[in-house]
């Protein structure tokens, strides 16, 4: 019970923390400017950046985590970690290669929308709703939008067009680097927490913290969304 309260209160103080840091959910500035200067191939910077962005995206770290909450055999994580990748590789690539575009507050809404989704089906509501849906399907679909969410904001960027096709695969290549390093640290934090015991018994408390950080980026978004309209 303890440590339920304890996730229930990490949530209370995540939620505040989700609104203002919202902002950053793109490019951050610094790093803005400097893709914007870049002509040329720049493999190593590119891939730096691609793996600073996974690591510190909390909506691609949410998601990851419910995908990864329930799985225990490696053959699962494995499967379920490409399939993001790839989906996340595809639009994020063809986006803005193919200068594939849409509103970005719409496309992090639905990215909302998918860890709320993630947070359901670890809850068991969705099956007592009767409600079906192939999981992989489902994020490897989600694995598209996330990719789409952030082509569409490098797209947003001034970007040369010299060595773009290399700058892009290089930052691709440093997002999936980064897909690994945080998931090896959602792993061990899941492991070490399965060990203590109380895994299971707070395991509903802590999807009701994921779900209410992603109805919170969706509702963020979405207010961003109707806001900037006016």
């Amino acid at each position: 019970m303890q440590t339920r309260k304890l996730i229930i209160l990490a949530g209370a103080l995540l939620l505040p923390a989700l609104f203002t840091v919202a902002s950053a959910l793109g490019v951050a500035g610094g790093d803005a400017a400097f893709l914007e200067s870049v002509h040329g191939v720049q493999f190593f910077a590119l891939a730096y950046l691609g793996a600073k962005h996974m690591v510190t995206g909390y909506d691609h770290l949410l998601f990851l985590a419910g995908v990864m909450f329930f799985l225990y055999r490696l053959k699962d994580v494995a499967l379920y970690a490409t399939l993001f990748a790839v989906g996340h590789s595809v639009t994020l690539l063809l986006g803005v290669l193919a200068g594939i575009k849409a509103n970005a507050f719409l496309v992090d809404a639905v990215i909302g929308l998918s860890v709320v989704y993630k947070a359901l089906e670890n809850l068991g509501a969705l099956r007592k709703w009767g409600i079906r849906i192939d999981t992989r399907a489902a994020v490897l679909a989600f694995g598209l939008v996330h990719g789409f969410g952030l082509s569409t904001k490098l797209q947003d960027l001034a970007l040369s067009r010299e060595g773009l096709v290399g700058n892009i695969l290089s930052f691709n290549i440093g997002v999936e680097l980064g897909q690994i390093v945080a998931l090896t640290f959602i792993l061990l934090a899941l492991q070490l927490w399965r060990r203590g015991g109380s895994f299971l018994r707070d395991a509903w408390a802590a999807n009701v913290v994921i779900m209410a950080a992603g109805l919170a980026l969706f509702g963020y978004q979405l207010t961003g969304y109707f806001v900037n309209r006016v």
